[in-house]
């Protein structure tokens, strides 16, 4: 790609500059010929593989990681009434094998209940085995009616971590749940992403589940994007696939389950409420390449600075940060474009001057520049990564606390949600909701209260006056 392509639209544009820099970046490629289904550049493949590093290392504490089959038979995806209607209109199906007709379909998986519990019906038979906690990070296929986004709105999820988990009682699956959301939690904190936690109503929660929490941030342009849920399922499912266990009466009892699952949603945040007019801002621990060092070579001293530079870069690297020397024969204006737009958090510049003065000039990809002295460069660059995180994380929950707005009135929420989202009292009602909804053009999406403190909180509903209970209003992806 020619590392001056031109610039970004800028971020104020926001469907404009998301299309253009999923490709200015190389994050995806969107020729791929079939709508909703893209393809990952070797750059944004590894932005992908370092955050789900994250959440592998956050979920193998007390999960476990499985594969379960793509192709889910007719017979077992149909068992499940509710959830099928929730799905039935984005199944893909397989009918043939060759030039034959299957005696039974096969579904491609959109989720993988079907798949993964008629397997936890053959595991489980005593309160032993139990609780189950496995995920799995694989590919789903929905024939998405909709507008196709990439990363956002797709017809191939190739990146859904799916976890589904087995306890003896509808408590202890509760408590899966809260640990599930602070596992999330902890998870976008280290992608520097602020959360908005909401419990769903019941007309938008999982079909077959008993309840679903919702993860959402709020994006650029004031819409909110469902980055996780987290749904309890009670004994709907394991009613359904004879999911059951001896307890220590030696009595058969149903199992109780959940199930969450995030997908490539969370970079799509990542991308969009970290980058600029430069390009993406990458947290140093998600970043492909943490430190890109560009010489400034100059006359006869040209192959004294590569040296050096090449030095430095083995030095860093062996303390095992991700690094880079840039050594084309460009410009440095250009380098600078080029790994601006790649979001690397940190820039080394050595020039003559740096090596007799046994320093470095160092610019972090938010524009502060600083003079570090050689021989502590290792700590320097550490704690420049840790102030440079902090930064992100001040500015983007900013960003969601300027997108949001308290409402007291009903007519107050339509101008709120032309900027954002607003937070008023709902008493949970559908005619109520319905109410809100045609009066302001936004979706009520959620019940605040107990799920995020600062944002929560009682009061009388604005359309009845009622009990009510603080809700998030406003448009979604």
């Amino acid at each position: 790609m020619d590392e001056e392509s031109g610039a970004l639209p800028p971020k104020e544009k926001f469907s404009e500059w998301y299309n253009d820099i999923l490709w200015k970046a190389e994050i995806i490629d969107v020729r791929y010929p079939v709508k909703g289904l893209y393809v990952w550049y070797p750059h944004g493949f590894a932005i992908r593989k370092n955050a789900y590093g994250v959440l592998r290392e956050l979920l193998d504490r007390d999960h476990q990681e499985a594969l379960f089959p793509l192709l889910i038979p007719a017979t077992e995806f149909m068992k499940e009434a509710e959830h099928i209607k929730g799905f039935e209109e984005e199944v893909y199906w397989v009918t043939k094998g060759g030039t034959g007709e299957l005696d039974i379909p096969l579904a491609l998986r959109p989720t993988s209940e079907t798949a993964i519990y008629p397997m936890y019906a053959l595991w489980v038979r005593s309160h032993a085995d139990l609780p189950i906690r496995l995920y799995q990070v694989v590919n789903t296929f929905r024939y998405e009616t909709k507008h196709t986004r990439p990363l956002i709105r797709l017809r191939e999820i190739t990146s859904f971590k799916e976890a589904h988990t087995v306890h003896t009682t509808w408590e202890k699956a509760e408590e899966q749940v809260e640990s599930a959301v602070t596992l999330y939690k902890e998870f976008y904190e280290r992608l520097c992403i602020p959360l908005i936690i909401s419990r769903r109503p019941a007309w938008d929660k999982f079909p077959g589940a008993d309840y679903t929490i919702a993860v959402d941030t709020i994006m650029p342009d004031g819409k909110t994007l469902q980055i996780g849920t987290v749904h309890h399922l009670g004994d709907h499912f394991s009613r359904t696939f004879n999911i059951t266990y001896e307890d220590e009466k030696g009595e058969q009892k149903f199992a109780q389950q959940t199930c969450y699952g995030i997908s490539e949603r969370c970079i799509a945040a990542l991308l969009s409420i970290h980058g600029d007019d430069h390009g993406l801002i990458l947290p140093p621990e998600i970043a492909p390449v943490q430190v890109v060092i560009v010489p400034i070579v100059m006359g006869k001293r040209r192959d004294e600075i590569l040296s050096y530079a090449i030095a430095l870069e083995t030095t860093l690297k062996e303390k095992g940060l991700r690094v880079k020397v840039d050594g084309r024969d460009i410009r440095p204006g250009a380098k600078y474009y080029y790994w601006e737009m790649r979001g690397v958090p940190l820039r080394l510049e050595i020039g003559p001057r740096d090596i007799d003065a046994r320093v470095v000039t160092a610019v972090s990809r938010d524009g502060i520049k600083r003079t570090l002295p050689r021989d502590r460069l290792i700590e320097d660059v550490r704690l420049l990564f840790t102030a440079f995180e902090e930064r992100l994380r001040t500015r983007a929950q900013a960003s969601l606390d300027q997108h949001i707005t308290r409402v007291t009135l009903i007519d107050q929420i339509q101008d709120a949600i032309e900027k954002g989202v607003a937070i008023g009292q709902w008493c949970g009602g559908l005619e109520c909701a319905q109410q809100i909804e045609q009066q302001s053009g936004g979706s009520v999406l959620g019940t605040i209260s107990g799920a995020d403190e600062t944002l929560g909180g009682k009061g009388t509903c604005v359309v009845c006056g009622s009990s009510a209970t603080a809700t998030l209003i406003g448009r979604a992806y």
